[in-house]
């Protein structure tokens, strides 16, 4: 039984919808789970819309709601804020939420800009000097395969990299007549596929990797320029919705290919699309060294596929690893082995580590100077494409 002298951590969230609902799963597990040094209460969520954030609060736990994310991060039962918005608001409330003295976890990408992100980060700096500690939200890196593919790739099994191919496939806007909601304009959203779906893989890339970009030469598309305009809610990613009589113009890529070069002198593919149609949520990645290769997918999140390469070509090939040992990362506190996570866990890893770092004082990852880093690639992607695929160079 917890003793009454046991630390709590108030969190209070902005956002409600489709991450807003993962990130309160994430809040609600994570002390039911994990032994951990300070218990997450979840003090209050924040949302414009009175009645929708009040039955969001209802229907997943949060002790109030509020309206005014400023009133919000202004309340005393608040310590850490997480930021589930659009990415046009990311920079503004992370860094009120830092001046204002509390931790904050930011959902991915960190920003709309590099000029955001670089003004995020220099504020996670001076907060850091405080003693508060700021991540970026990329929940994949949380996934036990990826984080022990990490751990694979740390410790030599795959030798010198020589390769990265990574893709990310949705098809919910495939319908033309799906609506102009506000992924798709790039004044909320910053990117379309880039940013939602390349951001992931960049990060991935690059966590896997356990080394970064130094340049890309890229190519994006929108298909369909122009979408009927909301007419009522559009809930979740749907591959169909409300949409009125007026439309209006699509300003977002609805897909990203690009090419990628390691300091190390690697090489990289990435693909995001959200018109791959009868793709739901595929994220795949395989890594190609001197010594092996490891792959992951998605759709299959509890396993990695690795081919030693070191064996007698006789006997080698890819094999499965099934990644639900205690040995595993994260896993000592699940099931026993064999029995399976899914997608929200993800979460409660994530609200794991975040606590972790805010009782331990240190700097959780991704930070928000990696989360500029990915921007800088997503940048990067964006005037390659403007100019044609020219190879540029990610700045440092």
């Amino acid at each position: 039984m917890e003793s009454p002298e046991a630390k709590t951590l108030g969190v209070g969230m902005v956002g409600y919808a489709f991450m807003g609902a993962a990130h309160s799963q994430g809040w609600r597990t994570v002390g039911r789970v994990f032994d951990l040094p300070a218990r997450p209460v979840m003090s209050a969520i924040c949302g414009r819309d009175a009645d929708a954030v009040r039955r969001a609060a209802d229907r997943h736990g949060w002790a109030a709601a509020e309206t005014d994310w400023r009133s919000m991060i202004a309340r005393d039962d608040v310590q850490l804020v997480d930021v589930c918005t659009p990415g046009d608001s990311h920079a503004e409330i992370a860094i009120a939420a830092l001046e204002a003295g509390k931790h904050v976890l930011c959902e991915k990408p960190l920003a709309n800009s590099v000029t955001e992100a670089q003004a995020m980060v220099e504020a996670a700096r001076r907060a850091r000097e405080r003693g508060q500690v700021a991540m970026v939200g990329f929940n994949y890196r949380r996934a036990p395969a990826i984080a022990y593919a990490r751990r694979m790739v740390e410790r030599g099994r795959l030798g010198v990299l020589r390769h990265v191919r990574v893709t990310y496939l949705q098809d919910w806007i495939v319908d033309p007549e799906f609506p102009l909601v506000w992924r798709l304009r790039r004044e909320y959203a910053g990117s379309g596929a880039l940013g939602d779906l390349g951001s992931h893989i960049v990060d991935l890339a690059q966590y896997l990797a356990g080394e970064r970009l130094i340049g890309v030469s890229a190519l994006t598309e929108t298909f369909i320029r122009e979408r009927p305009l909301p007419a009522g809610a559009v809930a979740g990613l749907g591959g169909s919705g409300a949409g009125g009589a007026a439309r209006g113009p699509v300003t977002v890529d609805d897909a990203a290919l690009f090419t990628g070069r390691f300091g190390s002198g690697a090489v990289a593919s990435f693909e995001a699309s959200r018109f791959a149609a009868g793709r739901k949520n595929s994220l795949r990645i395989e890594l190609n060294g001197d010594h092996g290769s490891l792959a992951f997918d998605l759709e299959r999140l509890n396993e990695l596929s690795f081919h030693d390469h070191t064996e007698p070509a006789a006997d080698s090939g890819f094999r499965r690893i099934l990644v639900t040992e205690p040995e595993h990362p994260y896993l000592d506190a699940w099931w026993p082995p064999g029995h399976a996570l899914g997608y929200e866990h993800t979460f409660v890893h994530q609200a794991r580590d975040m606590v972790l770092a805010v009782a331990e004082g240190t700097g959780p990852e991704p930070s928000f100077e990696d989360g500029l880093q990915v921007q800088r690639v997503l940048a990067a992607v964006e005037e390659s494409a403007e100019k044609n695929c020219v190879y540029t160079p990610v700045p440092v």
